[in-house]
C-alpha cells in the first residue's frame, strides 16, 4: 500500500509539479498507470468473468434489420445466465432469443453482436462513490457470434434448466412466444477496469480463469 501510494503522488506530481522545466511525458504516466496496475493486481480475465457470473442481464448490441432503423446499431436488454447446474460459474453466456424481437431477425442476418457488462449492473460503483462511467466502474464488451442450442444436444437441458432457475419467468416465454436458447461463441473481450484504456482479453484466458 505504501507503494500504490507512492506512485500515486509521483503520478499527480507529474501534472501539479512546481517545476515548469519539467515536460510532460506520455511515455512516463504510461509506465506509472502499468505499475499502478500491477500494484492492484488487476486480473482482467478474471474481472470479465467476475462481472458476466454476477450479472442477471447485459445490454446486447446488434446490426439492425428493423426497417426503420437498418444497419444502424440496435441494443437491446437480454437476460443472461452462465452457471452449470450447481451455480458456478462456466464463463459460457446463455440466453433466449425470439424473432419477435429485435435481435433475433438481427443475428439471423448478420451474426455479429456484442454484449455489454458493467459493475454498475449490481451497483457496486455507486456503493463505492464511483460514476457509472468512470473506468474505474469495470466493464466488459464481449463480442462474438450468437448459437441457437439444439434441444436435443446433450448440453441443452442442463443450460435450460440453470437459466430457469435464475429467471423463472422464462418458463412462461417459452411455452408463449417462441423463445430459443442461445449461447455466445466469444471473437473478442474488451475490458476497462481502470485508467490508461481497455485490455483486450483471448477467450482462452477468460475460460481458463477459476471463480
Amino acid at each position: 500500500m505504501k507503494t500504490f501510494t507512492s506512485l500515486l503522488l509521483t503520478l499527480v506530481l507529474a501534472f501539479l509539479g512546481p517545476d515548469s522545466s519539467c515536460s510532460y511525458s506520455p511515455r512516463e504516466d504510461l509506465r506509472i498507470i502499468r505499475e499502478l496496475k500491477r500494484q492492484e493486481a488487476l486480473n482482467h480475465a478474471k474481472i470479465a468473468r467476475d462481472l458476466v457470473h454476477r450479472a442477471s442481464w447485459a445490454a446486447l448490441g446488434s446490426i439492425s434489420t428493423n426497417k426503420a432503423v437498418e444497419n444502424y446499431p440496435m441494443v437491446n436488454i437480454v437476460s443472461i445466465d452462465d452457471s452449470d447446474s450447481n451455480g458456478n460459474s462456466t464463463g459460457l453466456v446463455h440466453f433466449l432469443l425470439t424473432d419477435l424481437d429485435f435481435t433475433g431477425p438481427d443475428w439471423q442476418k448478420d451474426n455479429k453482436v456484442t454484449f455489454m457488462f458493467t459493475d454498475e449492473q449490481t451497483l457496486r460503483c455507486k456503493a463505492n462513490g464511483k460514476d457509472p462511467m468512470e473506468p474505474t466502474c469495470a466493464r466488459a464488451m464481449l463480442s462474438g457470434q450468437v448459437i441457437k442450442l439444439d434441444p436435443n444436444g446433450t448440453n441443452y437441458q442442463p443450460a435450460l434448466n440453470a437459466f430457469t432457475k435464475r429467471h423463472p419467468a422464462a418458463v412462461h416465454w417459452l411455452a408463449a412466444h417462441t423463445f430459443y436458447l442461445c449461447a455466445l461463441d466469444i471473437k473478442n473481450i474488451y475490458v476497462l477496469d481502470f485508467y490508461g484504456g481497455p485490455h483486450q482479453v483471448s477467450a482462452s484466458d477468460y475460460y481458463a480463469v477459476k471463480l
